[in-house]
């Protein structure tokens, strides 16, 4: 059994208004007036005669009155489904005591009557009783007819049809039946039967219809109504001490409602109950002035879910209780029907809101589902009313039901006093579990719970167990627990959550604990580690190098994160830029060399930096060191290291570093690699190394020459006697012809010890051998000038004698000549055949014509280079040097005039054979050369 409430719903402000003097009844298709009502005295009528004439009257919107003839008597019952247009009554067509029922299809029409479809007597036996009740099931398969005797039958299928349908008596009692329904639950029928003095139920679906009571006391006629949804469709019993509400199995809840019970009807969620009560009633416009003193009836409208009246009013002589198109109707006996109507939803809220009755308000919103929007309004009044009351604890828990709807700031600004800093903590914590909280509530947050030093609230709030729990900005919260000095709070934070730079920080910055930073460093990625290093680099090495050093190693060459002091060896490695972290060890140049030098052994590939800066370190401590021993070995690294190979693409910046520490040895070295020998020329001379100047000479001289002339006039600047060297130098300076004797004599002319017997023998052997190069000159020219005569002389035979080709052999195939042959001035005889098979032209001879051919376009080249006037022109303006420019010219033959005749007409042949033997002397010259 539920628990039973023996107090009543509170009073509330009135839901209902009225609108009097309205007549109207519907079945929900068709509004009808019914001309019997049925009283709580069982068998009594209403004194109309229409209905002692046994009709039914209709009355639509239109209040048109319309009726028909349904019984000869009387009609004592009628039931109108809600689903079908189908009329069930029951009334007598003769005197004594034979009700009939009667099934009216409202539909059809039989001679402008509604279509009877069945009729069949109520009495079940032979034993005459009244009928005081009846139900049909929306389904047109059960219907049950109450009788005062304490029966109930029960027709079982087609009500309208009587083969279709079966009737039995379903239940025998000593007491009245005075209520009945039928309750549906999937595909079970319960049937509610109430008497005066008991209640049960019967499942009428199945064969054997099991009973069960319910309750041992009843309630009147017309005290019985069945619930709608919203009440779990609980059967309902209105008794004189309270209103009982049944399942079909147990007795539900009850309401100790006062009064002798009179009618119970449900309407739209509602308990309508007219009772009695000789107590003092409220007052009502719808008594008499005269009526005081006589017994009233009060209508009463409940509100079961929500637990408050909802209107209240004292009528007199309450015949029937009527629900039609939205509105309750009251009828009066004295011929008057009151029409109460529902107030909409808003007005009754204002009406609670001005009775400050906000729990009341909030129930009805929830009844009424009224949206999210509409509740969270009310939540918002309901706290602004306590929170004006001073009740902060019931007004924050009514602003946290607004959290989604209403802005947080409304709530906050309530709450910002130190004293109410509890209220808005537990604002704050159910804005953050449903995630509605920005960063600025967090701070706000952790802001309380640290004034409130709640240290297990703090925790229990940073602490979740899952990244999906977090209903906060993380990062906004290490922030305030950092600057509120919760630094374990803070880190708990940032390690779980991978803010690896909030933790970082605050280790180094706040708590100082270096050695654990540099561990959990060592736990990153390879990406993480390798940013955090760059930028905490300074202060690890500061205060941990060697430990630093150690991890920056790994880092650089095969890094692996460390789980628990484990490194995941089978995962792949990653390798930094190990020169991004040179400048982390700018004040430890002890851990910067042995960083250095395990990068340069260990990963021989390293970035240039890292053997730039490892150079540098070197000459550096060699510089400074003052032990010979050590000076020496760092001497040999610094070198070893010069040779390694490492420094060919900036040899400029070794250069300029070994310039630097003055370096002697590494210079001379980078000058010797980058055969820079007239620097190594003049670092000697500087230093005044004689001998090494001319080993430099001697060693480089053949790819640089002028290292020579250089050394030459070194030493001839010299005050001191350097005859010797200058013996060296000439004699080189002879062997290689690489100064003219004048330019040797002048260049010594300036030294004032060297004397004439210096360079005797060599103005000696150089004249000697200019004097053989004067006699071979002539020789030549002889030569020269013997041939140009001879070849004059055969010009003028060609000219003047005829020419008489002796030839024998063919100078292609060297057979004997046959006729047809072909003879040239040159000499050459050819077959035709062979002429015309190896010939590219009628007038060249095919054995001539590639030498000729090289004149010729040596020839039409000289022709082409004079048309270079513009560009001739455009070059000497432009340049800086421009005899060069006229030199270049004048030496490709750009000033020679040369004049070449081809295929002359014969008006010129005189000049034209003149240029043809001029042309075929450069042609004979050519061959000869």
């Amino acid at each position: 059994m539920k628990s039973v409430c023996r107090r009543g719903p509170c009073r509330a402000p009135l839901s209902f208004s009225w609108l009097s003097r309205v007549v109207l009844w519907s079945t929900g298709r068709e509004v009808h007036f019914l001309t019997c009502y049925q009283l709580s005295n069982p068998g009594r009528l209403l004194d109309y005669p229409a209905h002692m004439e046994g009709q039914i009257w209709f009355l639509p919107r239109s209040l048109q009155l319309t009726g028909f003839q349904a019984y000869k008597l009387r009609v004592t019952h009628l039931y109108q489904l809600k689903q079908h247009n189908i009329l069930a009554s029951v009334g007598e067509d003769e005197e004594g005591i034979n009700p009939l029922v009667k099934i009216w299809n409202l539909e059809k029409r039989d001679g402008g009557n509604p279509l009877c479809t069945r009729i069949f007597p109520a009495i079940p036996g032979t034993e005459p009783t009244v009928v005081s009740c009846l139900t049909v099931h929306e389904n047109l398969n059960f219907m049950a007819i109450g009788f005062t005797d304490g029966s109930v039958t029960l027709n079982k299928g087609d009500i309208t049809r009587d083969r279709h349908s079966k009737t039995q008596i379903l239940h025998k009692g000593n007491y009245p039946v005075t209520g009945l329904a039928f309750r549906q639950a999937g595909k079970t029928t319960h049937l509610f039967v109430v008497t005066t003095e008991n209640v049960q139920s019967y499942i009428v679906s199945g064969k054997d219809y099991p009973r069960v009571e319910l309750d041992t006391h009843g309630c009147g006629l017309r005290c019985s109504a069945l619930s709608d949804p919203s009440q779990d469709l609980q059967f309902i019993v209105a008794g004189d001490e309270c209103v009982y509400l049944y399942q079909p199995d147990e007795r539900g809840p009850c309401f100790a409602f006062e009064g002798h019970k009179l009618i119970a009807h449900w309407f739209r969620g509602y308990l309508v109950i007219v009772s009695r009560d000789r107590k003092v009633s409220p007052k009502s416009e719808f008594t008499s002035r005269d009526s005081q003193s006589s017994d009233k009836q009060i209508l009463n409208i409940y509100d079961l879910c929500n637990k408050f009246i909802a209107y209240s009013a004292v009528f007199e002589d309450v015949v029937d209780v009527l629900a039609e198109w939205g509105s309750l109707y009251v009828l009066t006996r004295d011929g008057r029907v009151h029409a109460l109507q529902e107030k909409d939803t808003q007005t009754k809220l204002e009406m609670l809101f001005k009775k400050n009755l906000f729990e009341m308000a909030i129930n009805l919103a929830k009844s009424q589902h009224l949206d999210s929007d509409g509740l969270a309004q009310i939540f918002m009044q309901y706290g602004d009313h306590l929170y004006s009351k001073g009740n902060h604890d019931g007004a924050v828990q009514q602003y946290i039901r607004t959290i989604g709807k209403l802005e947080p700031s409304y709530v906050i600004r309530k709450f910002l006093d130190a004293q109410r800093i509890h209220n808005l903590t537990a604002y704050l914590q159910t804005l953050h579990r449903q995630s509605l909280a920005n960063a600025d509530h967090t701070t706000l947050l952790l802001n309380c719970y640290t004034k409130l030093k709640d240290s297990s609230k703090l925790e229990e709030f940073i602490k979740t167990k899952s990244e999906s729990e977090v209903h906060f900005d993380v990062e906004t919260a290490i922030k305030v627990l950092r600057q509120a000095g919760y630094y374990s709070h803070a880190l708990y934070l940032a390690e779980n959550h991978a803010h690896h730079e909030w933790y970082l920080k605050i280790q180094l910055e706040d708590i100082k604990n270096y050695q654990e930073a540099l561990r959990y460093i060592g736990k990153l990625p390879f990406e993480q580690a390798e940013s955090n290093m760059k930028r905490y680099g300074k202060i690890l090495m500061h205060h941990i190098p060697e430990q630093t050093t150690q991890l920056l190693k790994g880092l650089c060459t095969d890094y692996r994160p460390s789980l628990e002091g484990h490194s995941d060896r089978e995962a792949p490695g990653c390798r930094a830029n190990s020169e991004e972290f040179i400048p982390i060890f700018a004040n430890n140049p002890r851990e910067l060399k042995a960083f250095l030098e395990h990068m340069s052994e260990v990963q021989p590939d390293s970035p240039q930096g890292i053997y730039d800066t490892l150079l540098e370190l070197r000459l550096q401590n060699w510089a400074h060191e003052k032990d010979p021993q050590v000076k020496e070995k760092l001497h040999a690294e610094a070198i070893s290291l010069l040779k390694s190979g490492r420094f060919c693409d900036v040899f400029d910046k070794a250069l300029v570093l070994c310039q630097m520490h003055d370096f002697q040895d590494g210079v001379l070295y980078l000058y010797e690699q980058g055969k820079l020998f007239q620097q190594i020329m003049h670092y000697h001379m500087q230093h005044e190394q004689y001998r090494q100047v001319i080993t430099v000479c001697e060693r480089h001289g053949e790819q640089d020459p002028s290292l020579w002339e250089q050394a030459l006039s070194y030493f001839a600047r010299k005050e001191e006697d350097c005859k010797e060297y200058v013996a060296a130098v000439l004699k080189h300076i002879e062997n290689k012809n690489l100064m003219p004797p004048l330019l040797v004599v002048q260049t010594l002319a300036h030294n004032s010890t060297a004397t004439l017997s210096v360079i005797r023998d060599y103005l000696v052997q150089k004249l000697q051998k200019q004097s053989q190069q004067i006699a071979q000159d002539e020789l030549r020219v002889r030569r020269y000038r013997e041939e140009t005569t001879r070849i004059r002389q055969e010009i003028q035979e060609l000219k003047a004698s005829p020419k008489i080709f002796q030839k024998t052999k063919c100078s292609i195939c060297n057979s004997a000549l046959e006729l047809p042959s072909v003879h040239f001035l040159c000499g050459h005889s050819f077959h035709q055949h062979c002429f015309e098979s190896y010939s590219e032209s009628d007038a060249d001879c095919p054995t001539c014509l590639p030498e000729n051919r090289k004149v010729m376009d040596m020839i039409r080249a000289q022709e082409q280079k004079r048309d270079l006037h513009d560009q001739f022109q455009h070059q000497l303006k432009c340049s800086n040097d421009s005899f060069s420019v006229i030199a270049d010219y004048f030496g490709r033959g750009v000033f020679n005039k040369l004049t070449l005749l081809t295929d002359p007409p014969t008006a010129r042949l005189t000049s034209s054979l003149e240029a043809g033997l001029q042309r075929d002397l450069l042609m004979h010259s050519r061959r000869g050369t």
